[in-house]
Protein backbone atom coordinates (compact mmCIF):
# COMPACT_ATOMS: atom_id res chain seq x y z
CA UNK A 1 0.00 0.00 0.00
CA UNK A 2 2.81 2.45 0.82
CA UNK A 3 4.57 1.62 -2.42
CA UNK A 4 1.35 2.31 -4.33
CA UNK A 5 1.06 5.74 -2.65
CA UNK A 6 4.62 6.65 -3.64
CA UNK A 7 3.98 5.61 -7.22
CA UNK A 8 0.69 7.50 -7.70
CA UNK A 9 1.46 10.72 -5.75
CA UNK A 10 3.65 12.30 -8.51
CA UNK A 11 0.99 11.54 -11.08
CA UNK A 12 -1.76 13.07 -8.93
CA UNK A 13 0.26 16.22 -8.33
CA UNK A 14 1.16 16.51 -12.03
CA UNK A 15 -2.49 16.21 -13.02
CA UNK A 16 -3.44 18.82 -10.40
CA UNK A 17 -0.79 21.30 -11.57
CA UNK A 18 -1.58 20.85 -15.24
CA UNK A 19 -5.32 21.02 -14.57
CA UNK A 20 -4.92 24.24 -12.61
CA UNK A 21 -2.68 25.70 -15.33
CA UNK A 22 -5.31 24.89 -17.95
CA UNK A 23 -8.06 26.51 -15.87
CA UNK A 24 -5.92 29.58 -15.27
CA UNK A 25 -5.19 29.85 -18.99
CA UNK A 26 -8.90 29.79 -19.82
CA UNK A 27 -9.65 32.41 -17.16
CA UNK A 28 -6.79 34.57 -18.44
CA UNK A 29 -8.22 34.53 -21.93
CA UNK A 30 -11.67 35.38 -20.65
CA UNK A 31 -10.66 38.11 -18.19
CA UNK A 32 -7.48 39.47 -19.78
CA UNK A 33 -7.62 43.23 -20.09
CA UNK A 34 -4.71 43.89 -22.44
CA UNK A 35 -1.53 42.43 -23.87
CA UNK A 36 0.47 43.23 -20.73
CA UNK A 37 -1.97 41.23 -18.62
CA UNK A 38 -1.77 38.36 -21.07
CA UNK A 39 2.03 38.39 -20.92
CA UNK A 40 2.12 38.59 -17.12
CA UNK A 41 -0.52 35.91 -16.69
CA UNK A 42 1.03 33.63 -19.29
CA UNK A 43 4.46 34.05 -17.71
CA UNK A 44 3.02 33.16 -14.28
CA UNK A 45 1.28 30.05 -15.62
CA UNK A 46 4.39 28.95 -17.49
CA UNK A 47 6.54 29.54 -14.42
CA UNK A 48 4.15 27.43 -12.27
CA UNK A 49 4.33 24.48 -14.69
CA UNK A 50 8.09 24.80 -15.18
CA UNK A 51 8.70 25.07 -11.42
CA UNK A 52 6.67 21.93 -10.82
CA UNK A 53 8.46 19.75 -13.35
CA UNK A 54 11.87 21.29 -12.70
CA UNK A 55 11.88 21.75 -8.93
CA UNK A 56 8.77 20.21 -7.37
CA UNK A 57 8.38 16.79 -8.97
CA UNK A 58 12.00 15.71 -8.31
CA UNK A 59 11.65 16.75 -4.67
CA UNK A 60 8.22 15.33 -3.94
CA UNK A 61 9.63 12.77 -1.47
CA UNK A 62 12.38 15.07 -0.20
CA UNK A 63 11.17 18.47 1.11
CA UNK A 64 14.73 19.76 1.65
CA UNK A 65 14.70 21.25 -1.83
CA UNK A 66 11.29 22.89 -1.33
CA UNK A 67 12.32 26.54 -0.64
CA UNK A 68 13.34 27.15 -4.25
CA UNK A 69 10.18 25.53 -5.54
CA UNK A 70 7.92 27.45 -3.15
CA UNK A 71 9.73 30.69 -4.01
CA UNK A 72 9.14 30.09 -7.73
CA UNK A 73 5.46 29.34 -7.03
CA UNK A 74 5.18 32.61 -5.06
CA UNK A 75 6.61 34.57 -8.00
CA UNK A 76 4.24 32.78 -10.41
CA UNK A 77 1.26 33.58 -8.15
CA UNK A 78 2.32 37.24 -8.01
CA UNK A 79 2.48 37.50 -11.82
CA UNK A 80 -0.87 35.77 -12.35
CA UNK A 81 -2.83 37.79 -9.75
CA UNK A 82 -1.19 41.00 -11.04
CA UNK A 83 -2.49 40.11 -14.51
CA UNK A 84 -6.04 39.44 -13.26
CA UNK A 85 -7.61 39.23 -9.77
CA UNK A 86 -9.63 36.25 -11.01
CA UNK A 87 -6.43 34.24 -11.29
CA UNK A 88 -6.18 34.38 -7.46
CA UNK A 89 -7.88 30.98 -7.71
CA UNK A 90 -4.32 29.70 -8.04
CA UNK A 91 -4.24 29.83 -4.23
CA UNK A 92 -6.15 26.52 -4.38
CA UNK A 93 -2.91 24.78 -5.30
CA UNK A 94 -0.31 27.25 -4.05
CA UNK A 95 -1.16 26.86 -0.37
CA UNK A 96 -1.17 23.02 -0.49
CA UNK A 97 2.27 23.25 -2.12
CA UNK A 98 3.46 25.43 0.77
CA UNK A 99 2.27 22.76 3.24
CA UNK A 100 3.44 19.64 1.44
CA UNK A 101 6.89 20.86 0.46
CA UNK A 102 8.19 21.65 3.92
CA UNK A 103 10.36 19.95 6.51
CA UNK A 104 8.64 21.40 9.58
CA UNK A 105 5.46 23.14 10.72
CA UNK A 106 7.34 26.40 11.27
CA UNK A 107 8.71 26.35 7.72
CA UNK A 108 5.25 25.58 6.37
CA UNK A 109 3.85 28.67 8.13
CA UNK A 110 6.62 30.82 6.65
CA UNK A 111 5.97 29.43 3.17
CA UNK A 112 2.23 30.12 3.53
CA UNK A 113 3.04 33.74 4.42
CA UNK A 114 5.34 33.97 1.37
CA UNK A 115 2.50 32.76 -0.88
CA UNK A 116 0.10 35.21 0.78
CA UNK A 117 2.58 38.03 0.23
CA UNK A 118 2.79 37.15 -3.46
CA UNK A 119 -1.00 37.19 -3.78
CA UNK A 120 -1.16 40.52 -1.91
CA UNK A 121 1.37 42.13 -4.24
CA UNK A 122 -0.58 40.83 -7.23
CA UNK A 123 -3.81 42.31 -5.86
CA UNK A 124 -2.14 45.66 -5.26
CA UNK A 125 -0.97 45.69 -8.88
CA UNK A 126 -4.26 44.57 -10.42
CA UNK A 127 -6.75 46.27 -8.08
CA UNK A 128 -4.75 49.34 -7.15
CA UNK A 129 -4.31 51.02 -3.79
CA UNK A 130 -7.60 52.76 -3.33
CA UNK A 131 -9.22 52.35 0.10
CA UNK A 132 -11.81 50.00 -1.33
CA UNK A 133 -9.17 47.93 -3.12
CA UNK A 134 -7.00 47.75 -0.01
CA UNK A 135 -9.98 46.64 2.09
CA UNK A 136 -10.86 43.97 -0.46
CA UNK A 137 -7.26 42.80 -0.62
CA UNK A 138 -6.92 42.65 3.18
CA UNK A 139 -10.21 40.80 3.61
CA UNK A 140 -9.36 38.27 0.91
CA UNK A 141 -5.88 37.60 2.26
CA UNK A 142 -7.02 37.22 5.88
CA UNK A 143 -9.66 34.70 4.84
CA UNK A 144 -7.47 32.70 2.46
CA UNK A 145 -4.36 32.67 4.65
CA UNK A 146 -6.36 31.94 7.81
CA UNK A 147 -8.18 29.07 6.15
CA UNK A 148 -4.93 27.64 4.81
CA UNK A 149 -3.23 27.80 8.21
CA UNK A 150 -6.27 26.32 9.98
CA UNK A 151 -6.55 23.42 7.54
CA UNK A 152 -2.81 22.88 7.58
CA UNK A 153 -2.58 22.76 11.37
CA UNK A 154 -5.57 20.42 11.55
CA UNK A 155 -4.09 18.04 8.97
CA UNK A 156 -0.70 18.18 10.69
CA UNK A 157 -2.38 17.38 14.00
CA UNK A 158 -4.27 14.45 12.48
CA UNK A 159 -1.04 13.20 10.93
CA UNK A 160 0.74 13.43 14.27
CA UNK A 161 -2.10 11.55 15.95
CA UNK A 162 -1.91 8.88 13.25
CA UNK A 163 1.82 8.50 13.73
CA UNK A 164 1.38 8.33 17.52
CA UNK A 165 -1.32 5.71 17.16
CA UNK A 166 0.90 3.78 14.80
CA UNK A 167 3.72 3.92 17.33
CA UNK A 168 1.42 2.82 20.14
CA UNK A 169 0.05 0.03 17.96
CA UNK A 170 3.58 -1.15 17.24
CA UNK A 171 4.37 -1.06 20.96
CA UNK A 172 1.15 -2.95 21.70
CA UNK A 173 1.98 -5.60 19.14
CA UNK A 174 5.45 -5.88 20.61
CA UNK A 175 3.98 -6.23 24.11
CA UNK A 176 1.53 -8.86 22.87
CA UNK A 177 4.39 -10.81 21.34
CA UNK A 178 6.30 -10.58 24.62
CA UNK A 179 3.23 -11.72 26.56
CA UNK A 180 2.74 -14.60 24.14
CA UNK A 181 6.38 -15.60 24.61
CA UNK A 182 6.00 -15.36 28.40
CA UNK A 183 2.83 -17.45 28.22
CA UNK A 184 4.64 -20.07 26.17
CA UNK A 185 7.48 -20.09 28.69
CA UNK A 186 5.02 -20.27 31.59
CA UNK A 187 3.16 -23.08 29.87
CA UNK A 188 6.37 -25.01 29.33
CA UNK A 189 7.38 -24.46 32.96
CA UNK A 190 3.95 -25.55 34.21
CA UNK A 191 4.10 -28.65 32.02
CA UNK A 192 7.54 -29.54 33.38
CA UNK A 193 6.30 -29.09 36.93
CA UNK A 194 3.22 -31.19 36.19
CA UNK A 195 5.32 -33.98 34.72
CA UNK A 196 7.60 -33.82 37.74
CA UNK A 197 4.61 -34.26 40.05
CA UNK A 198 3.20 -37.08 37.93
CA UNK A 199 6.52 -38.90 37.84
CA UNK A 200 7.01 -38.47 41.58
CA UNK A 201 3.46 -39.53 42.47
CA UNK A 202 3.37 -42.58 40.20
CA UNK A 203 6.53 -44.04 38.71
CA UNK A 204 8.77 -42.93 41.60
CA UNK A 205 6.45 -44.68 44.07
CA UNK A 206 6.43 -47.85 41.96
CA UNK A 207 10.20 -47.87 41.70
CA UNK A 208 10.54 -47.27 45.44
CA UNK A 209 8.37 -50.32 46.02
CA UNK A 210 10.46 -52.37 43.63
CA UNK A 211 13.63 -51.38 45.50
CA UNK A 212 12.15 -52.43 48.82
CA UNK A 213 10.89 -55.71 47.39
CA UNK A 214 14.29 -56.40 45.88
CA UNK A 215 15.90 -55.75 49.28
CA UNK A 216 13.39 -58.08 50.87
CA UNK A 217 14.14 -60.81 48.33
CA UNK A 218 17.87 -60.40 48.93
CA UNK A 219 17.38 -60.95 52.67
CA UNK A 220 15.53 -64.18 51.94
CA UNK A 221 17.69 -67.14 51.00
CA UNK A 222 15.38 -68.02 48.16
CA UNK A 223 12.93 -65.46 46.92
CA UNK A 224 9.42 -66.88 47.33
CA UNK A 225 7.00 -66.74 44.45
CA UNK A 226 4.90 -64.11 46.24
CA UNK A 227 7.82 -61.67 46.41
CA UNK A 228 8.71 -62.26 42.78
CA UNK A 229 5.08 -61.79 41.82
CA UNK A 230 4.99 -58.44 43.61
CA UNK A 231 8.20 -57.36 41.91
CA UNK A 232 6.66 -58.27 38.55
CA UNK A 233 3.46 -56.44 39.41
CA UNK A 234 5.41 -53.36 40.48
CA UNK A 235 7.39 -53.38 37.26
CA UNK A 236 4.22 -53.72 35.21
CA UNK A 237 2.60 -50.87 37.17
CA UNK A 238 5.60 -48.59 36.54
CA UNK A 239 5.43 -49.49 32.84
CA UNK A 240 1.71 -48.75 32.77
CA UNK A 241 2.20 -45.38 34.45
CA UNK A 242 4.93 -44.49 31.97
CA UNK A 243 2.67 -45.35 29.05
CA UNK A 244 -0.17 -43.36 30.62
CA UNK A 245 2.01 -40.26 30.95
CA UNK A 246 3.00 -40.53 27.31
CA UNK A 247 -0.52 -41.30 26.17
CA UNK A 248 -1.86 -37.93 27.48
CA UNK A 249 -5.52 -38.03 28.36
CA UNK A 250 -6.25 -41.63 29.19
CA UNK A 251 -9.52 -41.96 31.12
CA UNK A 252 -9.50 -43.14 34.72
CA UNK A 253 -11.63 -46.16 33.98
CA UNK A 254 -9.95 -47.09 30.72
CA UNK A 255 -9.67 -50.71 31.88
CA UNK A 256 -13.09 -50.79 33.49
CA UNK A 257 -11.68 -49.96 36.97
CA UNK A 258 -13.59 -47.26 38.82
CA UNK A 259 -12.50 -44.85 41.51
CA UNK A 260 -13.35 -47.13 44.47
CA UNK A 261 -11.60 -50.09 42.87
CA UNK A 262 -8.53 -47.96 42.15
CA UNK A 263 -8.33 -46.92 45.81
CA UNK A 264 -8.84 -50.52 46.95
CA UNK A 265 -6.11 -51.78 44.63
CA UNK A 266 -3.77 -49.03 45.87
CA UNK A 267 -4.39 -49.98 49.53
CA UNK A 268 -4.07 -53.73 48.94
CA UNK A 269 -0.85 -53.42 47.00
CA UNK A 270 0.69 -51.16 49.64
CA UNK A 271 -0.27 -53.67 52.35
CA UNK A 272 1.26 -56.59 50.42
CA UNK A 273 4.51 -54.72 49.77
CA UNK A 274 5.04 -53.34 53.27
CA UNK A 275 3.12 -55.65 55.59
CA UNK A 276 1.35 -52.56 57.01
CA UNK A 277 -2.37 -52.95 57.59
CA UNK A 278 -4.33 -50.45 55.48
CA UNK A 279 -8.03 -49.79 56.10
CA UNK A 280 -10.14 -48.01 53.48
CA UNK A 281 -13.49 -46.29 53.92
CA UNK A 282 -15.43 -44.35 51.29
CA UNK A 283 -18.91 -42.78 51.37
CA UNK A 284 -21.60 -44.78 49.64
CA UNK A 285 -22.68 -43.22 46.36
CA UNK A 286 -19.72 -40.86 46.34
CA UNK A 287 -19.65 -39.07 42.98
CA UNK A 288 -16.64 -37.05 41.89
CA UNK A 289 -15.61 -35.52 38.60
CA UNK A 290 -12.93 -37.46 36.76
CA UNK A 291 -10.30 -34.82 37.51
CA UNK A 292 -11.20 -34.73 41.20
CA UNK A 293 -10.79 -38.52 41.30
CA UNK A 294 -7.33 -38.18 39.78
CA UNK A 295 -6.28 -35.61 42.39
CA UNK A 296 -7.60 -37.74 45.27
CA UNK A 297 -5.79 -40.82 43.96
CA UNK A 298 -2.54 -38.93 43.47
CA UNK A 299 -2.72 -37.52 47.00
CA UNK A 300 -3.44 -40.97 48.40
CA UNK A 301 -0.47 -42.39 46.47
CA UNK A 302 1.80 -39.65 47.77
CA UNK A 303 0.59 -40.01 51.35
CA UNK A 304 1.20 -43.78 51.28
CA UNK A 305 4.57 -43.21 49.66
CA UNK A 306 5.58 -40.83 52.45
CA UNK A 307 4.36 -43.30 55.05
CA UNK A 308 6.38 -46.07 53.39
CA UNK A 309 9.59 -44.00 53.52
CA UNK A 310 9.26 -42.18 56.82
CA UNK A 311 6.39 -43.22 59.10
CA UNK A 312 7.41 -46.72 60.34
CA UNK A 313 3.71 -47.27 60.89
CA UNK A 314 1.87 -50.52 61.61
CA UNK A 315 -1.60 -49.26 60.69
CA UNK A 316 -2.75 -46.74 58.10
CA UNK A 317 -6.29 -45.54 57.49
CA UNK A 318 -7.68 -44.01 54.27
CA UNK A 319 -11.04 -42.24 54.36
CA UNK A 320 -12.74 -40.48 51.45
CA UNK A 321 -15.95 -38.62 52.29
CA UNK A 322 -18.04 -35.68 51.16
CA UNK A 323 -17.69 -32.48 53.18
CA UNK A 324 -20.12 -29.55 52.99
CA UNK A 325 -21.99 -31.25 50.13
CA UNK A 326 -19.76 -29.97 47.34
CA UNK A 327 -16.27 -30.80 48.60
CA UNK A 328 -14.50 -34.09 49.09
CA UNK A 329 -12.09 -34.80 51.93
CA UNK A 330 -9.32 -37.41 51.91
CA UNK A 331 -8.03 -38.26 55.36
CA UNK A 332 -4.90 -40.39 55.81
CA UNK A 333 -3.88 -41.41 59.34
CA UNK A 334 -0.99 -43.52 60.58
CA UNK A 335 0.38 -44.62 63.94
CA UNK A 336 4.00 -44.02 62.97
CA UNK A 337 6.78 -42.02 64.55
CA UNK A 338 5.39 -38.68 63.43
CA UNK A 339 7.34 -35.52 62.67
CA UNK A 340 7.27 -31.75 63.05
CA UNK A 341 5.36 -30.34 60.02
CA UNK A 342 7.00 -26.94 60.51
CA UNK A 343 10.41 -28.48 59.82
CA UNK A 344 9.47 -31.00 57.14
CA UNK A 345 12.16 -31.31 54.42
CA UNK A 346 11.47 -29.78 51.01
CA UNK A 347 10.68 -31.99 48.09
CA UNK A 348 7.77 -33.27 46.06
CA UNK A 349 6.09 -34.83 49.09
CA UNK A 350 3.95 -32.41 51.03
CA UNK A 351 4.87 -29.47 48.78
CA UNK A 352 3.86 -31.47 45.70
CA UNK A 353 0.49 -32.33 47.21
CA UNK A 354 -0.03 -28.72 48.29
CA UNK A 355 0.68 -27.43 44.76
CA UNK A 356 -1.52 -30.08 43.14
CA UNK A 357 -4.44 -29.24 45.44
CA UNK A 358 -3.95 -25.49 45.01
CA UNK A 359 -4.36 -25.87 41.26
CA UNK A 360 -7.93 -27.13 41.77
CA UNK A 361 -8.88 -24.89 44.70
CA UNK A 362 -8.04 -27.44 47.35
CA UNK A 363 -6.09 -27.35 50.62
CA UNK A 364 -3.79 -29.65 52.55
CA UNK A 365 -3.62 -29.86 56.35
CA UNK A 366 -1.02 -31.95 58.18
CA UNK A 367 -1.22 -32.66 61.90
CA UNK A 368 1.68 -34.51 63.46
CA UNK A 369 4.22 -34.51 66.24
CA UNK A 370 7.23 -36.70 67.04
CA UNK A 371 5.96 -40.00 68.43
CA UNK A 372 2.27 -39.14 67.88
CA UNK A 373 1.60 -40.38 64.36
CA UNK A 374 0.33 -38.27 61.48
CA UNK A 375 -3.04 -37.09 60.19
CA UNK A 376 -3.13 -35.72 56.65
CA UNK A 377 -6.31 -34.08 55.34
CA UNK A 378 -6.68 -33.10 51.68
CA UNK A 379 -9.84 -31.19 50.77
CA UNK A 380 -10.92 -30.14 47.26
CA UNK A 381 -14.05 -29.51 45.16
CA UNK A 382 -15.99 -32.64 44.30
CA UNK A 383 -16.42 -31.30 40.80
CA UNK A 384 -13.69 -29.49 38.85
CA UNK A 385 -15.36 -27.72 35.87
CA UNK A 386 -12.11 -26.44 34.38
CA UNK A 387 -9.53 -29.18 34.84
CA UNK A 388 -6.27 -27.79 36.15
CA UNK A 389 -4.63 -31.17 35.88
CA UNK A 390 -4.71 -33.48 32.86
CA UNK A 391 -6.22 -36.88 33.55
CA UNK A 392 -3.99 -39.93 33.47
CA UNK A 393 -4.33 -43.61 34.12
CA UNK A 394 -4.19 -43.55 37.93
CA UNK A 395 -4.84 -47.16 38.80
CA UNK A 396 -2.10 -49.61 39.56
Amino acid sequence: MAMSARVTAPRVWSVAVLGMATLLGVLLIITGRDAVDAVLGGAGIALLVAAWFGLGLPRLDDPRGAPAFVGAVAVAVTLMVAASPTLAIVQGIAYPIAWVFCSSIARAVVQNIVIAAGVTIGFLVSLGTTPGALLQTAFTMVISLGFSLAMGFWIAHMTALGEERGRLLAELQGAQEQIAALNRDAGATAERERLARELHDTIAQDLTGLVMLAQRARREAVAPDATLAMIEEGARAALGETRALVAAGAALDADGIGFDSALQRLAERFARETGVHVSLATDDGLTLSRDAEVVVLRCAQEALGNARKHARATRIGLTVALHDADRVRLTVTDDGIGFDPAHAPDGFGLSGMTERLALVGGTLTVTSAPGAGTVLVAELPASIPNPALPTREATR
